[in-house]
Order: C-alpha cells, then structure tokens, then sequence
C-alpha cells in the first residue's frame, strides 16, 4: 500500500498485483544484487501471469553492518532491530525494475538512502512502536509518520525512495520507455 500511495504522484491510472516469489536471500548475495535480483523477478512474475503493458516492480532493504534486516513482524523483533540501530547509518537500498512486455526491454536500478539514527533509549523504542506499529516495514519504521523522529539525518537523492518506490528514478525509466508522466494525464 505504501508503493501505490507513491505511485498515485506519478500515475492516476494502474493495475496493482503482488507477485508470488521466493524472497530469500542467496548464499553470499550483496545486498545490492538482492534487491535487483527481487525486483527483476518480481516483474518477470508479473509478465507471467498473462499481464502486459509496463510493469513496474520494486524491492527494499535495510543494511546494517553489511547485514540485511527484513520487516521485523512481531513487537520483539521490532524493538531489536531498532536498538541495533540506535546511533548507527544504515542503508537503505531499493531495487527498481521498469519491463515492457511488448518489446521484452528492462531496465533494472538501484537508489540508496542512507539513514543516521539518533542514538534511541529503550522507553523511545516501545513508545514508537506503540504508536506507529511498523512491523511490515523493512526497518521497523515508516518515515513519512512519526518515524521521523529516530532519525539524526537522512542522505537521499529521492526523499520517496526511503519509503519503498524511488519515483525521480522511476520517472527517468519512463519517459525512457516513452511513457511521461506529465504529458499522460
């Protein structure tokens, strides 16, 4: 739902599918080639179930300590990665993938954000957590909420990419692919 609140800036009109992949991470794979690697597969997935046109597709993670943190899914785990977090940078990394099912071209990019955390006291974590309950959220944070508020600093070329869809890269890839966004609607 984040992606497509993203993608309503740039597209009034779309069809929205979840692809079924497997997004385990591979023996010894960077985390800049998961992310790439996800976001192609996850188009490719698209095209295979008979949809055509442009499809878009996208894949996030955060990066600590060359370590990839997924969503946490439960308070606990939440809190623990928050707490790895506190007063460290992490990265976070979004692979973007733009196929046209009519010519077979893709274009598949990576944008990164790096994100200083403030240094967080454990009452700061459970107060946050209560409150936004970021648990679908690479993280363990939505930034564009009270999220914010863990943070030192933020280094972005796309302020959108933080949460999950790079749409100046996304635009570029279009207008690319001959589909601009200011000239469509």
């Amino acid at each position: 739902r984040y992606r497509r609140e993203l993608l309503l800036r740039l597209l009034k009109f779309f069809d929205q599918t979840s692809p079924n992949i497997d997004e385990s991470q591979l023996d010894n794979e960077q985390p800049q080639h998961y992310v790439l690697r996800l976001a192609r597969q996850k188009a490719l997935a698209v095209q295979q179930m008979g949809i055509r046109g442009l499809i878009i597709a996208s894949d996030q993670c955060a990066v600590i300590d060359d370590q990839i943190l997924g969503k946490p899914g439960t308070h606990q785990r939440a809190v623990d990665q928050l707490t790895q977090c506190s007063g460290k940078q992490v990265q976070f990394l979004t692979g973007l993938a733009l196929l046209d099912t009519e010519s077979g071209r893709i274009e598949i990019e990576c944008d990164k954000v790096v994100v200083r955390f403030r240094e967080l006291s454990s009452r700061e974590i459970e107060r946050y957590l209560l409150a936004e309950t970021p648990y679908d959220c690479a993280g363990s944070f939505k930034c564009e909420g009270l999220g914010i508020a863990l943070f030192d600093s933020i280094e972005s070329s796309d302020p959108n990419s933080l949460v999950g869809l790079p749409l100046i890269r996304l635009n570029n890839m279009l207008i690319r692919f001959g589909f601009n966004p200011l000239l469509e609607f």
